[in-house]
């Protein structure tokens, strides 16, 4: 097979992308291989493991990946999946001791976090443990996952927080994921602010409704609205349009941005 000459502007980067088995994560996964990067898949559930080995093995596969057939020499991984627990504290050290390997030069580039769970309940009906399981996986896995990374974040890291349009509207039924999108939009400028000195940016993506098995599960009568009322060709979003944004801001083109909010919805709301 010929060696692709197509530029790859992630090329000796690692990146860890939490919830990268499924819908958008594997996505992200997928095109920041694409873009070079080493990518390392974090998943939560014993079901999801076949799902993540396939995309290490669709990455694996990708031109730029694949071994020369001529030679013997044991190369790097180009994809790793990792089962944990983000609820769990004691994960992260792990998870990195598990990574580091993947990398040319032992750092930790990018990280998408991209884990979360929605909880759709009214007030009345919340309970303390969903809060909980809300705030410990939507805002502060992101946070230990950062603080454990940080001894190996060289200058120019990027930090990238996937936020929802939710965080700055509200839906009924939904306060528990709203108000979390919210304070992980906050963590955004807070750690921009903290890490910059060295370019490291920290940006997060306000995501839109987007076409995944996750919108299924919303009724038909709240998609019609979001579909009528986006401006961009009154459709949904697509995951390919959401990883586009996740690499440039992964890359050297958006060195300049950061402690922002990029809102990826077509229009459907506008900041």
């Amino acid at each position: 097979m010929a060696t692709s000459t197509a530029p790859l502007p992630l090329e000796g980067k690692l990146a860890i992308v939490t919830g990268g088995s499924r819908g958008l994560g594997a996505d992200m996964a997928l095109a920041l291989a694409k873009a070079g990067a080493k990518v390392v898949i974090i998943y939560a559930s014993q079901s999801s493991t076949a799902t993540a080995n396939n995309i290490v093995k669709e990455i694996s596969s990708l031109p730029h990946n694949l071994n020369n057939p001529s030679t013997t020499t044991t190369t790097t991984p180009s994809s790793l999946a990792i089962q944990a627990d983000l609820r769990d504290p004691t994960c992260f050290p792990e998870i990195i001791k598990k990574s580091l390997p993947l990398s040319p030069s032992n750092n930790i580039n990018i990280i998408v976090n991209n884990a979360a769970v929605q909880i759709g309940l009214p007030v009345s009906e919340i309970s303390e443990n969903d809060f909980t399981d809300t705030y410990t996986l939507n805002i502060l896995a992101p946070m230990l996952l950062l603080k454990a990374s940080l001894p190996y974040l060289p200058p120019n890291s990027r930090i990238i927080n996937i936020s929802s349009v939710a965080g700055r509207s509200g839906f009924p039924g939904l306060s528990l994921y709203c108000s979390s999108k919210a304070a992980l939009e906050g963590l955004t400028r807070s750690w921009a602010a903290e890490l910059g000195g060295n370019g490291t940016t920290v940006n997060a993506i306000a995501c839109g409704p987007i076409q995944t098995d996750m919108l299924d599960t919303i009724p038909e009568s709240i998609k019609g609205r979001q579909r009528e009322d986006t401006p961009v060709e009154q459709r949904f979003g697509t995951k390919d349009e959401v990883s586009e944004v996740v690499v440039w801001l992964a890359g050297e083109g958006s060195r300049w941005v950061s402690g922002q909010t990029l809102n990826v919805s077509g229009g459907w709301t506008m900041y």
